[in-house]
Parts: structure tokens; C-alpha cells; sequence
């Protein structure tokens, strides 16, 4: 099977995403189409990759029968609508993180999803290397044992980019780099629901947060501490779990690892090098996530089990309350 991808944007993300899934080997991936809001950036774009079609419209990505998936790599204030159109339009669609700024916009995109009969993930794409694979199979197997402590922090200087101080445009920490230290809690804990959630941030004089910390605890007494921030490098933004059988630390890039050192020993994966050089932090691990759909569509699946519908819920669930405890100005 030739997957053919149609992509929303010309971004950054966008063009690294692209670099990934035309990676050596192929297996089976083609960019059939890429789409901008401007037809000259979206034809820069395609030049680049050498996509035969380019468009100044979402909406000819919606109508071209010749595309099987949708990637949605644009701002995330539209990430919602986007998601619906190309649903009804009868596509595929893999939607970068956050999809939503809340569980209630999530759970309508969701139900979309299932009325039209089509496949839909989040783009959590950590889930999807080996890696992580790898660690949710030790945790589900037994080896650490009972989960005691989750450490896990995020922290990059990002503050003065737009879509992280505007409201406007989705702005804060905690939906763009707190979504990661989140996921990493609910992956360890099997979507367990918190029976605490302490939130704490800082705000910017527009209700933005610039940074948190969130504390879950769960009903065995485990405690996940989670910290991220969009004001400073954090050196190393690791995650370290300890089981009463074991621990695991995941190296200094824990949403995009290399490495991680598990009871069993060290587990690595390769990351894929691209036609054209990546805009971020080990991006050629986009294409597991890319590979990752193409499974789920080859055996006939509406959902990833490495990022699945409750997998997405349990996430925004506890943003949920962080924005709630925590006042944040989160209205896209």
C-alpha cells in the first residue's frame, strides 16, 4: 500500500514532518499535496520537496480525490475546524498536538471522526518511537512493578514566539510543551484518573502561562511531578519513573528520545535523515508516527493504540483542571 499524504501548512513542523516521511526507505509513503492559506508559500513548499501539487486553499486539500490522509500542521487555533472539514471530506486525518484547547472541543472531533467512518489521531508523536514502545510494554508487563514516583520536566526558552505569548493564538506552556509532561504521566499510569491534581503557573498580564508545575496523584499513592516552562533551557528535560521493581530514565530529550535505560538494560532507536535538514530536536522521529498510521490504515483501524481516543482524553482531562486551578486565559 502508498499512503498519500496531503499536508495542511507550510511551516516548520510541516516541512519537518514532509523531510521525515520521504526519509530513506520509504516504505510506502507519498506527499501528494501541500496546502497554505498563500498559494506562493505553499508553492515554495512543494518546490522544495518536489510536490507535484500545491494549493493556495485547505479546501482543494479536501476536495483532491488522490489523497488518502490528511497531515494538519498549522497553527493550532484552527486545528479543530481543520480537522472536522477534512473528516467530513471524507479523510484521514493526523492532527498535530493540541488538537484542542480543551477535552469538550477534543470529544467533538472525536465523534466526527467516528460518524464519518475515518481515522483520526493526535500527533503525540513520542508514543510512537520505539522507545516509548518499548517503556509502555515494560510498565504493562509487570517489570518495575507498582509505579511509586514519575519525575518529568520541559523546559525551553520559548517565550518570545508568537504562538506562545498571544492568546489569540492558543499562547502558553502548557498546551504546547505541558501536553508532553502530561503524556508521559498518563502513558505510565494507564490513563488512570487522578484522585489529585495540584496546579500551580505563572501568567503573563494577558492570562498567559509562561510556566507550571502540576502534581498527580493516584489512588496506589503514586505521584507524577511535572514541570515545564517556555522561559529558560532546562538542561536536562529528562523523565525518570520509579517502580518498586525498578526505574527507568529517559535520556535528555524524553518527548523525542534516543536512548532510555530500563530494569532489562538500554533500549535506543535511529532516527531517519531527510532530503531536507530538520527545523527541531530529532524530527526524523516523526516518520515512526508517519509509519505508525500506515499500519493502523493497512490493518483497517480507526484509531492508533499508541495515541487512541482515551489516550487524548485522559490528557485533556487533567489540562482541564490545570487551567481551571491555575485561571489561565485559554479561549481558542
Amino acid at each position: 500500500m502508498v499512503l498519500r499524504w496531503g499536508i495542511c501548512g507550510a511551516g516548520l513542523i510541516c516541512s519537518d514532518f514532509v523531510s521525515a516521511v520521504l526519509a530513506p526507505p520509504n516504505n510506502g509513503h507519498e506527499v501528494v499535496c501541500v496546502g497554505a492559506r498563500s498559494l506562493s508559500r505553499a508553492q515554495e513548499f512543494a518546490d522544495k520537496f518536489r510536490i507535484k501539487k500545491a494549493y493556495g486553499s485547505y479546501e482543494e486539500i479536501a476536495s483532491d480525490p488522490n489523497v488518502d490522509i490528511v497531515y494538519i500542521g498549522v497553527i493550532h487555533t484552527f486545528h479543530v475546524a481543520l480537522s472536522k472539514q477534512m473528516l467530513k471530506a471524507g479523510k484521514n486525518v493526523l492532527c498535530e498536538k493540541p488538537v484542542a484547547a480543551n477535552l469538550s472541543q477534543l470529544l467533538e472531533v472525536q465523534q466526527v471522526a467516528r460518524e464519518c467512518k475515518k481515522f483520526f489521531m493526535e500527533a503525540i508523536w513520542s508514543r510512537c518511537f520505539p522507545v516509548y514502545r518499548k517503556i509502555k510494554e515494560e510498565v504493562r508487563s509487570g517489570n518495575l512493578g507498582e509505579i511509586q514516583h514519575v519525575q518529568c520536566q520541559f523546559c525551553v526558552p520559548i517565550s518570545h514566539v508568537d504562538r506562545i505569548t498571544k492568546p489569540e493564538l492558543g499562547g502558553g506552556g502548557l498546551h504546547d510543551l505541558g501536553i508532553y509532561v502530561i503524556q508521559m504521566a498518563t502513558l505510565l499510569f494507564n490513563n488512570e484518573k487522578p484522585v489529585r491534581i495540584t496546579a500551580d503557573a505563572s501568567l503573563t498580564d494577558q492570562g498567559v502561562d509562561q510556566n507550571g508545575c502540576i502534581v498527580l496523584t493516584y489512588k496506589n499513592g503514586g505521584k507524577a511531578v511535572l514541570v515545564y516552562s517556555t522561559l529558560f533551557h532546562g538542561g536536562k528535560n529528562s523523565a525518570t519513573v520509579f517502580g518498586t521493581k525498578g526505574t527507568i530514565k529517559i535520556d535528555d530529550t524524553f518527548w523525542c528520545p534516543l536512548e532510555a535505560s530500563l530494569p532489562s538494560g538500554k533500549i535506543s532507536n535511529e532516527i531517519a535523515r531527510g532530503p531536507v535538514p530538520y527545523n527541531f530536536l530529532n524530527s526524523g522521529g516523526l516518520r515512526f508516527e508517519a509509519d505508525c498510521v500506515k499500519e493502523c490504515l493497512e490493518a483497517g483501524k480507526l484509531e492508533c493504540s499508541e495515541v487512541s481516543f482515551a489516550d487524548s482524553q485522559a490528557i485533556y482531562n487533567i489540562i482541564d483542571e490545570v487551567v481551571k486551578q491555575t485561571g489561565m486565559n485559554v479561549k481558542w
